[in-house]
């Protein structure tokens, strides 16, 4: 079975640790990694080639949106996930024109995350 890699970007390290406890316990998802900002996200991608990246919008040094758009231009073969607590339709329109794959918010994150890609990589 082929393992979705997954890394988390957020700047709160709690919130990255449950992310990361959550998708552990789930098959067929391996957490690669953790970035506290939009630029380590992005070395990080560089390095780490993963499959999915989760990305807060509101981060430190690069915001979502540019992480987002750097991210898939260094690594056209990874698909960004923003995680967010903003409900705005505003950011649902620039997250999805920098690029990103999807957008979730934070409190519906549980049940999303494991919609769909369960056990497979999210082409």
């Amino acid at each position: 079975m082929t393992r979705t890699r997954i890394l988390i970007a957020d700047d709160f390290p709690l919130f990255r640790k449950g992310v990361r406890e959550f998708l552990e316990t789930q098959p067929g998802y391996e957490v690669v990694g953790e970035a506290a900002t939009g630029r380590e996200a992005l070395v990080k991608a560089e390095h780490l080639k993963p499959h999915v990246v989760i990305l807060d919008i509101s981060m430190p040094e690069l915001n979502g949106l540019e992480a987002t758009r750097e991210i898939l231009q260094a690594v056209p073969e990874t698909e960004v996930l923003v995680l967010t607590l903003h409900e705005s339709e505003d950011f649902v329109h620039k997250v999805l024109e920098a690029g990103a794959r999807g957008y979730v918010l934070k409190s519906d994150a549980e049940p999303t995350l494991l919609g769909g890609h369960r056990g497979s990589s999210p082409t």
